[in-house]
């Protein structure tokens, strides 16, 4: 990957062939293309437009610390500091998770119920548990012309990402963004929404690599049997979800039953929602008085 004459597409495809014969990289082309272009500061899509343009050595250097870095098992998102969701790009930061398009499974589910019962329209008072980057919370203001959003994390530095994230896609009048534990709000929300901490603690060390060593401990550790924070913040649901509000929890692959039963020794009912996966993701909560059609039980100071 050096010397005065090489191309960017020679670059790029030498960076490929290396993350290939790593074994352990699943999509070694996209991921060569990605990192070169973070790294030469261009639009992935623009690459193939200049394939034929001569590096300098401070660009192959850029590139070749890039390729190290996904070569030690550091994930993609997390070498270029951003991720996109939901059709946004999200700024990345030690102390979040990297939003995973699993998770747009728990947007669609908040979306689809305030479509069947109330409208886009309307201005709802949404909470974000756990925001991370505040990608929930903002993908569903995105979609909400009138809503406001609280988002809270137990981390500041999250916090403070997601903060700065709202303000650079637009959404920053519409938002606030504090650090704070389960249920910290003021006023109690027409929609929550949640993908809290959920992974049981022995399990943590199993986990790959790209997840054990660059994903924040804190986002990760759902206690003895995973469901800590769910228990918390069922716990305070009857104060902070509005009658006629619903609460929407991402969940492990197994946990749907144990949420489920959870939600309704405290009196409320659940739905359970499947990602594209056929895998359950999603879990939505409502006072057990109140179903929307069809379903199947299963202003911030």
């Amino acid at each position: 990957m050096t010397g005065p004459a090489a191309t960017l597409g020679a670059v790029r495809r030498a960076a490929a062939r290396r993350l290939a014969e790593l074994g352990t990289d699943a999509t070694p082309a996209l991921d060569a293309r990605l990192l070169v272009a973070g790294a030469l500061g261009v639009a992935p899509d623009r690459l193939v437009l200049i394939d034929d343009r001569a590096l300098s050595d401070a660009e192959i250097g850029a590139i070749e610390a890039a390729i190290e870095r996904r070569l030690a098992g550091e994930p993609v998102a997390r070498i270029l500091g951003e991720k996109e969701f939901w059709g946004l790009t999200f700024q990345l930061a030690d102390a979040t998770l990297v939003p995973r398009p699993d998770t747009e499974t728990l947007v669609e589910a908040a979306l689809a119920w305030i479509d069947r019962t109330q409208g886009r329209d309307r201005p709802f008072r949404i909470v974000d548990i756990g925001t991370g980057t505040g990608a929930i919370l903002i993908a569903l203001l995105s979609e909400l012309p009138q809503a406001i959003g609280l988002g809270v994390d137990l981390s500041e530095a999250a916090a403070r990402t997601a903060r700065a994230n709202a303000e650079r896609l637009g959404f920053g009048d519409r938002s606030l963004f504090i650090r704070g534990s389960w249920g910290e709000s003021s006023a109690p929300a027409d929609v929550i929404v949640s993908n809290p901490p959920y992974i049981r603690s022995e399990v943590i060390q199993t986990l790959d690599r790209e997840v054990r060593y660059h994903d924040p401990l804190l986002a990760l550790d759902g206690g003895d049997d995973g469901l800590d924070a769910y228990r918390a913040i069922v716990a305070d649901l009857d104060r902070m979800m509005r009658p006629g509000g619903a609460t929407f929890f991402e969940i492990g692959f197994d946990q749907a039953q144990s949420l489920s039963a959870l939600a309704e020794q405290a009196g409320f009912a659940a739905v359970v929602h499947a990602d594209l996966a056929g895998h359950d993701r999603v879990v939505e909560i409502h006072r057990s008085n109140w179903l929307p059609t069809g379903s199947k039980p299963g202003g911030f100071e």
